[in-house]
């Protein structure tokens, strides 16, 4: 069995939705640095940097990063629609996990945490980096939205490990808003991959309906 470490809201979600559209049996550990009551000990014995999703594989290794997560699952469960079959298709699925790995949730990273990008402690300062980052972050969304297609999904007929990925990543930072006024037919379609009956009770569980 897989064990996930993670918290609703967060970004074991996403790997909670590649489990599920796997079929594949998993425990979960609540655990978070912004949760003192759950198991964050146990999770930084494992992966020192705490971070979720973290998810210990049935052969007791330990695999982090959710674009890792959700190629090698992916790889291992071909079957599961994760990513395409198609040698091209797969490899711009490649490309946009990365991408938002690379790109989007480094940007939430400063968003979130702008203390750890500056080495002034007043608040001004604090919110220059976050506002900031979120501007950047908004604008690798209009790059994602206007570089990756989908017809009627980023991963093909059904949605696949883009899918889970952009849709989730995207609840964060303003960006949805962002995308109202700027991108709205991209985010029509995050949220018909939100509302997809493989992905909608995972979304169910980790967000309120927007």
């Amino acid at each position: 069995m897989y064990t996930l470490y993670g918290s609703r809201g967060s970004g074991s979600s996403i790997a909670e939705a590649a489990l599920e559209r796997c079929g594949l049996a998993y425990r979960q550990v609540r655990a978070s640095t912004w949760e003192a009551d759950s198991a964050i000990e146990e999770l930084r014995r494992i992966n020192p940097l705490g971070q979720i999703p973290t998810l210990v594989l049935p052969d007791g290794s330990v695999m982090s990063e959710s674009a890792a997560i959700l190629i090698h699952l992916g790889l291992e469960h071909p079957a599961s629609g994760l990513l395409p079959a198609d040698a091209s298709a797969r490899a711009q699925t490649l490309r946009g996990l990365v991408f938002i790995a690379a790109n989007c949730y480094s940007a939430i990273s400063q968003s979130d945490y702008p203390e750890r990008y500056t080495t002034e402690t007043d608040e001004a300062s604090h919110e220059a980096v976050r506002q900031g980052a979120r501007r950047l972050l908004h604008r690798h969304w209009e790059i994602f939205a206007d570089t990756f297609a989908g017809r009627p999904f980023l991963g093909g007929e059904s949605p696949g490990a883009l899918d889970i990925m952009a849709a989730i990543v995207s609840k964060w930072s303003g960006t949805r808003k962002h995308l109202a006024d700027h991108r709205p037919a991209f985010l029509a379609l995050l949220q018909r991959i939100e509302a997809h009956p493989s992905l909608q009770p995972v979304f169910a569980r980790h967000f309120d309906a927007a």
